[in-house]
């Protein structure tokens, strides 16, 4: 693959998973008082949805910034981790309903790859 194509891949993907992952965290920031009830329900600490509502925004804007894109990608691959895990154990529905965070989970690895330092060529 071609350098000048696996950068247009990469933000393609960075600015569609930095936008949704703004709208996530903005959608959790400002339904925050069902936000905690549902992670207090998922045995979580009401802290925790604080944490992630603002990580989410500030991972999806890191995606949108070169200097940050891999530090927000890892950081949401964490976030992602823990949704599956928490579909897959104690969320209604199972796995199922967490197909998108698979979805989000899976791109967010392929930036990650697309944005790994490369040998320059001679």
């Amino acid at each position: 693959m071609s350098a000048s194509t696996r950068n247009i891949i990469a933000w393609t993907l960075q600015v569609l998973l930095g936008l949704a992952f703004i709208a996530f965290g903005v959608k959790k920031l400002t339904v925050l008082p069902t936000t905690v009830a549902m992670f207090n329900n998922l045995g979580m600490p009401s802290a925790m949805a604080y944490i992630i509502a603002v990580a989410e925004v500030l991972g999806g804007v890191g995606l949108l910034i070169p200097r940050f894109t891999r530090l927000a990608a890892l950081g949401l691959v964490i976030i992602m981790l823990g949704a599956v895990v928490m579909h897959a154990t104690k969320i209604p529905g199972g796995i199922a309903q967490g197909v998108p965070a698979i979805v989000c989970l899976l791109l967010l690895l392929a930036v990650l790859w697309l944005r790994r330092p490369v040998a320059a060529t001679a």
